[in-house]
């Protein structure tokens, strides 16, 4: 019994597995999680790309985070 309860307890968790996992999407940066943007090059501007004001994860291949707060193309004061 305990060995089908162990058994169990596996097909339960892998089933799961995707979603305790980020996985990361084919040909996206990791430094920018919320965006699916390619990695250098093409070297990106905030003018090549529609958002603004997103999460930066070092180390910021097209250095859209300038004051290096953690959130990049931020609009100007």
């Amino acid at each position: 019994m305990r060995f089908f309860l162990l058994i169990l307890t596996w097909v339960i968790a892998l089933a799961f597995v995707p979603f305790w996992i980020v996985q990361a999407k084919v040909g996206c940066d990791r430094a920018y999680p919320t965006l699916c943007l390619p990695s250098p090059p093409p070297d990106l501007d905030c003018r090549d790309i529609g958002e603004r004001s997103f999460p930066v994860r070092p180390p910021d291949p097209h250095h859209f985070d300038g004051d290096l707060d953690g959130i990049g193309c931020e609009p100007y004061p």
